[in-house]
């Protein structure tokens, strides 16, 4: 509850009002109805919500959780990932889907990390897919969510593949990575084509 203002406060410089679109709650007009909203979804374990801080200015920026452990078979999923304005199309938005990926393979043991979205959210499927994540299929009519169907796509990232897919994180991060302008010089997904195809070995004939 700390970072409820400031939450509300970055969550409102979305000028055109889409950051909730695609979540099953909000928008919050008022920073009382966001409070009542935080404290009674966002304190327990699961969903086990993060708040987001850009550093550099020590504001809160975004949100995001885990949800749906389940330690016995080694899985959990990321959800709930709502970035303001103030961390769009820049690379703390990266880095803080490395640092939750990096707790469940590196600290946690978890063997399969998944993401699920609504279908028709183009976004949210091309950044799972930048950040690594593999399509795994969809689910027709999982749920109604603002009264409206979500046919829910599903992906997932693998133990095994953590490797290369943590490497390109880091080499992506990397400050020789971005030019004067903060403009990237390689994209993550390019990285990680490259790292796999380095580390698998030449092709046999």
């Amino acid at each position: 509850m700390d970072h409820a203002a400031g939450l509300h406060a970055a969550f409102r410089t979305d000028s055109d009002d889409v950051v909730w679109d695609w979540l099953p709650y909000g928008p919050f007009d008022d920073i009382t109805g966001f409070e009542a909203f935080l404290e009674a979804s966002c304190l327990g374990m699961d969903p086990m919500f993060h708040t987001i801080i850009d550093l550099a200015s020590d504001r809160p920026v975004g949100m995001a959780s885990y949800l749906r452990p389940d330690p016995v078979n080694g899985v959990i999923e990321v959800g709930h990932i709502n970035f303001s304005p103030l961390m769009q199309r820049r690379p703390l938005a990266t880095e803080s889907m490395y640092l939750m990926m990096r707790r469940v393979f590196l600290e946690w043991g978890y063997r399969r990390y998944e993401w699920k979205c609504n279908n028709l959210n183009a976004r949210s499927k091309a950044a799972a897919i930048r950040l690594g994540f593999s399509y795994e299929g969809l689910f027709r009519q999982a749920a109604v969510v603002k009264g409206h169907n979500r046919d829910t796509a599903w992906f997932s990232i693998l133990d095994s593949e953590w490797p290369v897919v943590a490497a390109a994180f880091e080499a992506w991060l990397a400050p020789d990575n971005f030019d004067s302008g903060g403009r990237q010089r390689r994209g993550l997904a390019d990285i990680r084509h490259q790292l796999g195809a380095d580390m698998s070995g030449p092709s046999q004939s």
